[in-house]
């Protein structure tokens, strides 16, 4: 297949693993941060503790705002605007997301995942978002279901897309899918040649899969 020079391979959106402290994780983050194209770093937590929460925004954000990564919390809209976030991922299409649009909208971004049906995604679509996700850590959805999905979008919708892969070996679906991200949590983090090779290799897969 002949590169498409209109064309751009999808960019890295990196999605922690459940965290209670910034510490260990830190370190394989700033190891992975720098060794591809990582437009987004959304932080989970493990922990509802206001403080701890807006202690591991505020060691791990600089990580990637350093690079210019967008830095989004998982669901915290309130804590995305107190702790110097760029925004927030919400699941689902409920009021957890009127309120996210309510109060981070302009200036924040807000993405969208977990909607149920193709009617939802327009529906939210219409709305103020920035992205809409298909996949995630906690869902039983299977890659060729994801891959769907997200090439239905990403070929008749402008809002970006984001399609989460398991593996690394599904990278380059996603990226013949032309989607406009491609998410990865343990397959980067849980990589036992370590976070950056991973990160490096799924780069590869993005550009490869164009090529």
């Amino acid at each position: 297949m002949a590169s498409d020079p209109d064309i751009f391979p999808p960019r890295l959106y990196l999605v922690t693993p459940k965290l209670s402290a910034a510490s260990p994780f830190d370190k394989a983050l700033a190891a992975a941060i720098d060794a591809g194209d990582v437009a987004c770093l959304l932080i989970r937590f493990a922990t509802d503790d206001p403080a701890a929460r807006k202690q591991i925004v505020r060691d791990l954000a600089p990580l990637a705002q350093k690079v210019d990564a967008a830095v989004l919390l998982e669901g915290d809209a309130q804590l995305a605007a107190r702790a110097g976030a760029d925004g927030v991922h919400i699941n689902g299409n409920g009021e957890a997301f009127e309120r996210a649009l309510d109060s981070l909208k302009p200036e924040r971004i807000v993405g969208v995942g977990g909607l149920a049906t193709r009617d939802e995604c327009m529906s939210v679509g219409e709305r103020d978002v920035d992205y809409l996700m298909f996949g995630w850590p906690d869902f039983d959805v299977s890659p060729q279901d994801v891959r769907e999905q997200a090439q239905w979008w990403a070929e008749i919708f402008n809002v970006p897309c984001v399609a989460f892969a398991r593996t690394l070996g599904e990278v380059e679906a996603l990226a013949e899918a032309r989607v406009e991200f491609v998410a990865l949590e343990n397959a980067v983090w849980e990589d036992p040649r370590g976070p950056a090779v991973a990160v490096a290799d799924a780069q590869k897969r993005c550009v490869g899969a164009l090529a």
